[in-house]
């Protein structure tokens, strides 16, 4: 779903919030808790907030007749993270949708009975938010993300978009497990092609503006951002940062892509919060997040921006054009 179709359902639900009270008795009102990562006026947050609105609509939820929902946007800051879990949990919502390890582990520390359904997580049983993919157990389950091996998957598609790079810079988030998972990952698939990899650490703005300087020293350098939800915060300086140092880029979304990016390739993310509504329907409806297994990725897109490989002096081969899923001109 764009932006524009996002605006007209939000619009609408927006205007119905308010309208909870007036349910029709006889109607047993539900309510929804969302916690989202990024901020209210970040694009790729409400496309994806209004992907998960939509996948309620053909279920039967209405807002402000049937359900009522609370949005919380913390804006990547994990202060607002725990007191805005705090907050929800406190709304006594029959369940609550989560992204990842910067909104699940908050409200875990919230709560432990509220349901949680989280719409984006690289590993659930490693972070500790589940028992098992097939046994979640506790009060929450969801839809996972990525596989760690992604990570050699990112530096074949540099190797192959890019040949001859020698050195190659990983952005990650070392505060959350999958920054550590996939850079394990791209470490070990670097030698076999002769690349050399250094992560950078993601803290603020000015430490990625150096790091990144910092890293550069020749044509042969080159970069993958992996996924975390503080990458995505700073998607618009990632992405300038390497257009200033001719850097080709692999990103984990199709969000940097976007916004001048040069390919990526995950989970189509949208899709998974339109997937992450079926969950919270059947919770609604009485089933339990302990009986409802953790599903991973149905759909994988890759997204090349042709006019920034123009810019870096690059000919994308036509084997990677026939397999992309998009292509910005």
């Amino acid at each position: 779903m764009r932006r524009r179709e996002f605006i007209t359902l939000l619009g609408g639900a927006a205007a119905a919030w308010p309208l909870a009270a007036r349910a029709q008795q006889g109607e047993r009102m539900r309510r929804i808790g969302v916690l989202m990562p990024s901020t209210a006026d970040d694009p790729v947050g409400q496309i994806r907030l209004g992907a998960f609105l939509q996948g309620l609509q053909p279920l039967g939820w209405v807002v402000g007749s049937n359900v009522q929902i609370d949005i919380r946007w913390t804006g990547g800051d994990a202060g607002l993270s725990r007191k805005y879990a705090a907050e929800l949990v406190a709304l006594a919502p029959h369940v609550i949708l989560a992204a990842g390890g910067s909104t699940v582990e908050p409200l875990l520390q919230a709560s432990r009975a509220v349901p949680i359904v989280f719409a984006i997580a690289p590993d659930p049983v490693g972070a500790g938010y589940v028992d098992s993919l097939g046994r979640p157990r506790g009060n929450v389950t969801g839809f996972a993300t990525f596989e760690f091996g992604l990570g050699a998957k990112w530096l074949e598609l540099l190797n192959e978009m890019a040949p001859g790079r020698t050195r190659v810079a990983v952005i990650r988030d070392p505060a959350v497990v999958t920054g550590i998972g996939q850079f394990g990952a791209i470490q070990s698939a670097a030698p076999s092609m002769g690349i050399e990899v250094s992560p950078i650490n993601l803290l603020d703005a000015d430490q990625i503006e150096r790091a990144v300087a910092d890293f550069v020293r020749s044509a042969n350098d080159g970069l993958i951002v992996a996924a975390s939800a503080l990458a995505t915060r700073h998607r618009n300086l990632i992405v300038g940062l390497a257009a200033r140092h001719k850097l080709p880029a692999v990103y984990n979304q199709r969000a940097f892509v976007a916004v001048g990016g040069l390919i990526s390739y995950g989970p189509d993310l949208v899709d998974q919060y339109r997937r992450a509504a079926s969950y919270v329907d059947r919770i609604l409806k009485g089933e339990k997040p302990a009986d409802l297994p953790v599903q991973a990725p149905t759909k994988y897109e890759m997204v090349i921006n042709l006019k920034t490989a123009k810019a870096l002096g690059l000919d994308v081969p036509p084997t990677l054009l026939a397999r992309a899923d998009e292509v910005i001109e």
